[in-house]
């Protein structure tokens, strides 16, 4: 039998770990542009460290990597239900954009949550 000790341990214990998890996923703040093509506008997803290695963090910085590189891997978004039911911006696929195709590169936002891509 598990004495109230061994009870009140085991809960600090799961609280400490669901903070802590919640709180990690709340670091990674994920920053979205609209990249508007030829055909379509496409809402991508890039970390702090993504940003930094393309030099920048606003869409002029996206939008010269882009025409410098020539094209980017990158996380498409798109609007979905979580798992409670709440409506989230999440990562749908790893997409690669190309200079040629790409005319414009703005800074959007959303009402929804923005989950971190992997």
């Amino acid at each position: 039998m598990l004495s109230r000790c061994d009870l009140i341990k085991g809960a600090a214990v799961v609280l400490l770990t669901l903070s802590t998890q919640g709180a990690w996923a709340q670091e990674i703040k994920i920053t979205l542009f609209k990249i508007v093509t030829i055909k379509d506008e496409i809402i991508i997803g890039l970390s702090p460290d993504e940003l930094l290695a393309l030099g920048g963090n606003d869409a002029s910085a996206v939008a010269h990597a882009l025409a410098q590189k020539g094209d980017l891997t990158v996380w498409q978004y798109n609007v979905h239900r979580g798992q409670n039911g709440e409506m989230q911006q999440a990562p749908t696929a790893k997409i690669g954009l190309l200079a040629n195709a790409s005319l414009r590169v703005e800074p959007y936002t959303t009402p929804y949550q923005i989950m971190p891509h992997p």
